[in-house]
């Protein structure tokens, strides 16, 4: 069944079971109401009948006030009087005097004072209902009146509450479906908005929102989810334009070195040592270099697509590994560390990568027999690590775009690199929740900044 179907049925089965219950309630509340008038008559009759000394006579006495009678003449209701001696001796009157109202032991014990309830007796051939009093000389006087007008008016009611019922059921049903139609409208609205994306793959397309309701929260997120998938679109678009033009120059240096090897073993002609040295050199530089862009791609696919799960770590500790790892890669410079512990929440393996990008870099520009300055301290809140070295620095230029994927300044071009260490730093500073930021050191060297939230008793 259709979204819309079940909202109307159960629409319409709720109103269906709210109109039954309340036309059985009601028809409930009016036989019972009925009965109690007519008991109360009965039992003022049988107060009256008391008084008289024989059955005739208490039938005399109360007729008036039963109005047996209709205005067309037609009798609308039977009375009969009964009289029981203490003997057991009955003395009937009304009904034609043909039918005697049965003496149980339930009328004893009302006429006892026991129990007062009132009876349903079958007489002759209609039902009655009895009310029985103490006599005067210690018997029973009986008043039954035929209960057939109520019943009657009960099936009436029974009949026109029934007819209601279903008016109302059919009602319920017209209306629930009305309803479904409106309530579902937004939903209609969400689905073509989805449908459409599906078939022109415009991510940039929107839901319309109306109102605050939870529909309108739905089309928010939809919406929301879109812009997440476009920029995520984006993104993979230009990583994989700006990879595979970073990836064109060193595969076509490398294969037209490639291509020169082949060329001269062709022709049979021999290079000279030292150009042969400088070729093979020239190669394995090239292969080098493409490896390490290959890592740095795949390591930024990573971040991007799957990211690993958070943890409680000391920020000290995980610089600490880091300078350790880089001072094997760069002997050339001497790396001083002043490290105070700075817990935080995150990935210890990615926070470590971005250091050692960063220590990595300021080695690179690092004249040799320099030092490299490491500092991690906690600030205001924050866990800060800053890197420091005594090369040349970042021209002004370059400080608004050293985090930019494949960025490279002019001074850096002619330097082994990809241009997306320093962007891999970025990314895993931003999904830590914290900052980065380059600028000069005093000595006038590059400083490079990272500043992550801090935690003073990390939660496991």
């Amino acid at each position: 069944m259709s979204l819309r179907a079940r909202f109307t049925l159960l629409a319409a089965g709720a109103a269906a079971v709210a109109v039954i219950g309340v036309a059985v309630a009601s028809w409930f509340v009016v036989q019972a109401k009925l009965n109690q008038q007519f008991d109360d008559q009965l039992r003022s009759y049988a107060a009256l009948a008391a008084k008289s000394s024989t059955a005739s006579d208490a039938l005399a006495t109360v007729r008036p006030a039963d109005r047996l009678t209709s205005d067309d003449g037609h009798r609308s209701a039977e009375l009969i009087v009964q009289f029981v001696d203490s003997s057991g001796a009955m003395t009937t009157a009304g009904a034609d005097g043909t039918d005697s109202i049965p003496v149980t032991e339930q009328a004893r014990a009302i006429a006892a004072g026991q129990r007062r309830r009132v009876e349903v007796l079958s007489i002759g051939h209609a039902q009655y209902r009895v009310w029985t009093v103490a006599g005067q000389d210690g018997g029973l006087v009986q008043i039954a009146r035929d209960a057939d007008g109520i019943e009657q008016t009960l099936a009436e009611l029974g009949l026109l509450h029934a007819v209601i019922g279903l008016v109302g059921v059919l009602g319920a049903g017209v209306l629930g479906r009305s309803v479904a139609r409106t309530a579902l409208r937004p939903v209609d609205v969400l689905t073509a908005g989805a449908e459409r994306v599906a078939l022109t793959q415009d991510l940039t397309a929107k839901i319309p929102v109306e109102g605050r309701g939870e529909i309108a929260r739905l089309a928010e997120a939809f919406n929301a989810m879109l812009s997440a998938l476009d920029t995520s679109r984006v993104a993979q678009r230009r990583l994989v334009e700006d990879a595979g033009h970073e990836l064109r120059t060193p595969l076509t240096s490398l294969r037209n070195n490639i291509e020169l090897l082949v060329h001269t073993e062709r022709q049979n002609r021999a290079l000279s040592a030292t150009d042969r040295e400088r070729l093979l050199g020239d190669l394995g530089t090239q292969a080098v270099e493409l490896s390490t862009l290959v890592g740095e791609l795949v390591e930024l696919a990573k971040e991007d697509d799957n990211p690993e799960p958070f943890a409680p770590v000391d920020l000290a500790d995980v610089v600490a590994s880091a300078v350790e790892r880089a001072r094997a890669r760069a002997p050339h410079v001497k790396i001083e560390t002043t490290l105070t512990s700075s817990p935080v929440v995150g990935d210890p393996v990615a926070l470590e990568r971005a250091v050692l990008n960063l220590l990595d870099n300021a080695a690179k520009w690092s004249p040799p027999d320099t030092t490299v300055h490491v500092t991690v301290r906690v600030e205001a809140g924050q866990a800060l690590v800053a890197v420091t070295d005594e090369g040349p620095g970042i021209a002004e230029s370059d400080l608004p775009h050293v985090f930019e994927r494949f960025y490279r300044a002019e001074s850096a071009r002619s330097l082994p690199g990809s241009g997306l260490g320093l962007a891999i730093v970025a990314q895993v500073v931003t999904a830590h929740g914290g900052t980065v930021r380059a600028g000069h050191s005093d000595g006038g060297g590059a400083l490079v900044r990272i500043a992550l939230p801090s935690v003073s008793h990390p939660n496991p």
